[in-house]
């Protein structure tokens, strides 16, 4: 890549939502350089465009990344802008090298160096940690887009309040912690169905004296027991990525209550508008589809991807590509991989996994790490 222009990197970190920070963290702590590259304009957005009324399902006492808590009374739960400002005090705590407004479209390789392309810009690095998530694309089902047109039709992902809707009735599609909660918000002011099962729900209130027993439990088992260490866990791995979170905050009665009306799958569309398996058409003005996510890894021109899509790897270590890393994945290495409390201890084995490769090698050039990481 002579004369490309590129910049250069011994490590690039793609994301800085809290899987791109806690790795960071970690790096820095060994005296590892490297440079974060985040899409958004701001440290945190991927939070801050979340639903308006968002709390995390999580307390705080769980949310802090690797090196400091959440600065939070330990059983509440914050608001998905004060998670956002947390990530940004977090970069800025332990100087962490974030770059935003880049949005990396391309990684390949040529030669023995990664080349990370956004647009015609271009970086060099001996190692890439692909942090961007566990998913990239809302999800939705084809005939979405054969509905009327005059039906307002947003994804979750999207959705911010009651606001952006016509008058009349609202379909949200799929029960699970996103479509529950933006169902019951939305059953204030309209007539609202709710279209899907659930996969289940916590057995407790949430945030009430009983789930403060039963969530360490839970916790624990998602961290320690539930892994790909364990045969347990290995099953559970296997059916992961399709199964559905139970229930969290609103539960089913939560919505019975609230006056939601629960309607069979949608499975098609009839002269616009929405068809149930039962063969009931709905007359609705708005549709909010809470179907998920899909990954999406095409911008990656490398040959590290196994039948169903996904990354081959092991903990977040694509052996086949040395120096090629993820983080953030659902069940990478325990069921709490892809959600806070799990990112730290998988930046902390990507962050040895990476300096034990570079000192076989001889060692690197190190930098110069914030008093409170070398502490």
């Amino acid at each position: 890549m002579e004369g490309s222009g590129a910049e250069r990197f011994d490590t690039v970190i793609i994301g800085g939502g809290q899987a791109g920070l806690a790795a960071g963290y970690h790096l820095a702590k060994r005296g590892l350089p490297f440079v974060i590259l985040d899409a958004n304009e701001r440290i945190g957005d991927a939070w801050r465009n979340r639903w308006d009324s968002l709390r995390l399902f999580t307390p705080a006492k769980y949310d802090g990344l690797p090196g400091w808590r959440f600065p939070a009374p330990g059983w509440s739960f914050p608001t998905k802008d004060e998670m956002a400002d947390y990530l940004e005090a977090y970069a800025a705590r332990f100087d962490l090298p974030v770059r935003t407004g880049i949005r990396v479209n391309g990684l390949s390789r040529e030669g023995d160096r990664y080349v990370v392309a956004s647009g015609e810009r271009l970086f060099e690095a001996d190692r890439v940690v692909v942090a961007t998530g566990a998913h990239r694309v809302p999800k939705v089902p084809p005939f979405a887009f054969e509905l009327d047109p005059r039906i307002v039709l947003l994804h979750s992902d999207d959705y911010r309040n009651p606001g952006q809707l016509r008058e009349g009735d609202v379909l949200v599609v799929g029960l699970g912690n996103s479509g529950a909660e933006i169902a019951f918000e939305l059953s204030k002011s309209k007539r609202t169905w709710l279209s899907g099962k659930p996969s289940g729900q916590i057995p407790v209130r949430h945030g009430s004296g009983a789930a403060r027993f039963v969530l360490p439990i839970i916790r624990f088992a998602g961290t320690h027991v539930l892994t790909t260490g364990s045969p347990i866990g290995r099953k559970v791995a296997s059916r992961f990525a399709t199964m559905a979170a139970p229930l969290i905050r609103v539960k089913t009665k939560d919505l019975v209550a609230a006056g939601v009306e629960r309607v069979p799958r949608v499975v098609g569309v009839r002269d616009g508008l929405p068809v149930l398996e039962d063969d009931r058409v709905l007359e609705v003005a708005n549709v909010i589809w809470c179907t998920g996510y899909r990954q999406e890894y095409s911008w990656i021109d490398l040959p590290i991807f196994g039948e169903d899509g996904g990354p081959v790897h092991d903990r977040g270590v694509v052996v086949s590509e040395p120096g090629m890393y993820f983080m953030g994945l659902i069940f990478q290495y325990a069921a709490t991989s892809d959600v806070l409390p799990g990112v730290g201890r998988d930046a902390e084995h990507i962050a040895k996994h990476i300096a034990t490769h570079i000192g076989q090698r001889g060692g690197e050039h190190g930098a110069l790490v914030p008093e409170e990481l070398a502490s």
